[in-house]
């Protein structure tokens, strides 16, 4: 079992008062999570968290038998935010099933894609999505006093963002009122045209297929794209000095403050970006070109780099049920024994897994109370099932990346204790240089921070493929696919990040057909509830234990800081909704009588 209790301050303690508190669903992302509370209002914490779903998500059920050339259009359909990583990594797994790669400019524009994917979303989430927590009308409705002090406190960062206090900056991240709440809804506009050129449509791609993509790869394709880009590069800039501005603020003001979603570090990476000089997608050089990746993968432990190697990554994954509404299929045959290396593949294994759905009463008392199954890393060394999180995503990929030390670039390098990141001059900033640091914790604060500093790597990446791109397409290299058969048995597997984290699609082919088929998207990662040995889920345990510093009490308890908690996962439960209903049962669907105004 893991240990993810981080130590907590010790003081006089008061004699309980617990109130149990739900919020269910939680507002503001995609798709039906519950957070199942008890809260100890005399000592001001959070003593029991329980997180669950009401989602099934039937993918692995109804992609056997079909084509594997169309698992990427089909398992896109999983989110509708973040379907085109579905899509990419699903290629992937297809490339490496049937040993092809695609060209270099091919490879490129994929990158493109994904750049623009990470700029948009990110961005929007962000600013439109996360910093409601922290907004002038929220702060003004849960922690007045704080408010009080924002008022008098200057920002330091006025210089690049132009407001003068951090009051200020929170009415700035004011819903439909606030200008940089706006202006991001204008740049999401911008970002996703930036998508759409590469990939052909948002956010379920028309241009990406195995062996490369149809988009066509014109001259000005590039400059559209890198035109739109600059526009946002101020943007991005502002957005990282307004962020340190305010999360800064709040560790000073609010002493402890770093207690609030701290969980034990236990971070993992699957990597982003291929370095189409490398990688090859053959298994047996996975480590090779898993480290060339322009966002490193990795495992990182109580603060420290287990393996960036693809191959042990993959190995150690193990799928728990627990407290998930399933049967267990370990008593059935593997799919794999053993993968391309020899290695022995485990019955836990995704390329092993059978989903045996088995719908029930949600028991939060001891019993099963999720849809979402319990991923969890195999440490061989310590024989531990690590309950890993993706702090978000950009947490675990800046953390992974800065350990490691691999990614060298004119906009991007990995420093060993940090990420020192580049942008050009833009409208009105001069060209600037951040650098992200390795934080002490792994907590709410730090999954929010690191969410504007990715943004800007992926906007210095951006500009390091399209200048790539746009040399291969003056030396008249414009190849953009390869072609390729599809075997009569093969296995595959991709690796890549989803916006808020970790992705994986595991493949075996039989019979030129789907045998089986698993995507692992960051959700089950963060969102999954107590495992077979009793280990909470990211999002429980991030929450369990936690202090509250809302003002309010339990009559007109907002729980903010539990919200700013959840949604510093960036959560978004897969919206493909999917109903099992079993064998021979019929869905009847009955008329029901519109109501007007004559009916009151």
């Amino acid at each position: 079992m893991t240990t993810t209790e981080p130590p907590r301050a010790t003081g006089q303690r008061k004699p309980p008062q617990i109130v149990e508190m739900s919020w269910d669903p939680i507002t503001r992302i995609i798709g039906n999570l519950g957070i199942y509370t008890k809260v100890d209002f005399a000592n001001r914490e959070v003593t029991e968290c329980h997180s669950t779903s009401s989602l099934f998500r039937g993918y692995s059920v109804f992609m056997k038998g079909k084509d594997p050339r169309d698992a990427g259009f089909i398992t896109s359909r999983i989110c509708g935010i973040c379907g085109d990583n579905h899509t990419t990594c699903s290629n992937y797994a297809q490339q490496m099933a049937y040993g092809v790669k695609p060209p270099p400019l091919g490879e490129s524009i994929v990158n493109l894609g994904e750049a623009a994917e990470y700029l948009f979303d990110h961005t929007i989430f962000q600013d439109n999505l996360v910093f409601v927590d922290f907004c002038e009308a929220m702060v003004k409705e849960t922690n007045p006093g704080l408010l009080a002090r924002a008022e008098r406190t200057e920002a330091p960062n006025a210089g690049i963002h132009g407001y003068r206090t951090i009051a200020d900056l929170m009415r700035s991240f004011n819903p439909f009122e606030g200008e940089v709440y706006k202006q991001a809804l204008r740049i999401s506009r911008i970002t996703r045209e930036m998508f759409c050129l590469m990939e052909g449509r948002h956010v379920h791609p028309s241009t990406l297929y195995p062996g490369g993509v149809g988009t066509m790869p014109t001259p000005t394709l590039f400059t559209d794209y890198l035109s739109r880009l600059i526009r946002v590069i101020d943007f991005v800039k502002k957005s990282v000095a307004m962020n340190d501005d305010v999360f800064d603020f709040f560790y000073e003001a609010l002493p402890g403050y770093e207690e609030v979603g701290r969980r034990r570090i236990l971070l993992g990476c699957w990597g982003a970006w291929q370095d189409y000089e490398v990688c090859d997608y053959k298994y047996a050089n996975m480590n090779e070109w898993g480290k060339a990746m322009y966002v490193t993968p990795g495992i990182v432990v109580d603060g420290k780099l287990v393996t960036n190697n693809l191959v042990d990554i993959n190995l150690g994954l193990r799928i728990l049920l627990g407290s998930s509404y399933y049967e267990d299929w370990v008593n059935e045959d593997p799919f794999v024994t053993h993968d391309p290396l020899g290695n022995p593949v485990d019955m836990r294994h995704p390329w092993n897994q059978t989903t045996v759905p088995v719908p029930q009463k949600r028991d939060l008392n001891g019993g099963k109370y999720s849809w979402v199954m319990s991923p969890r890393w195999y440490h061989q060394q310590t024989g531990e099932h690590l309950a890993l999180d993706t702090g978000g995503g950009p947490l675990a990929r800046l953390w992974s990346t800065a350990l490691s030390g691999l990614v060298d670039t004119p906009y991007v390098k990995a420093t060993g204790q940090g990420v020192r990141i580049s942008l050009p001059k833009g409208e009105e900033l001069p060209e600037m240089t951040f650098e992200w640091k390795i934080p002490q914790w792994s907590n709410t604060i730090e999954r929010d921070r690191a969410r504007p500093y990715f943004v800007a790597y992926s906007a210095a990446m951006a500009l390091f493929f399209v200048e790539r791109a746009m040399g291969m397409v003056r030396a008249g290299d414009t190849r953009v696919f390869t072609d390729f058969e599809v075997p009569d048995e093969a296995i595959g597997c991709g690796f890549h990040e989803a916006v808020r984290g970790v992705l994986s699609h595991h493949l075996v082919i039989r019979d030129k057909k789907i045998a089986n088929y698993h995507p692992y998207p960051p959700t089950p990662w963060n969102a999954s509830p107590r495992d077979s040995f009793g280990t909470p889920g990211p999002y429980e345990d991030a929450v369990q234990g936690q202090p509250i510093f809302e003002e309010n009490g339990p009559d007109d308890f907002k729980g903010i800081d539990i919200m700013r908690t959840v949604r510093s996962f960036d959560p978004c439960l897969p919206c493909g909704v999917h109903m099992y209903l079993g064998k021979g049962k019929e869905l009847t669907r009955m008329h029901t009588p519109t109501y007007g105004a004559s009916h009151g």
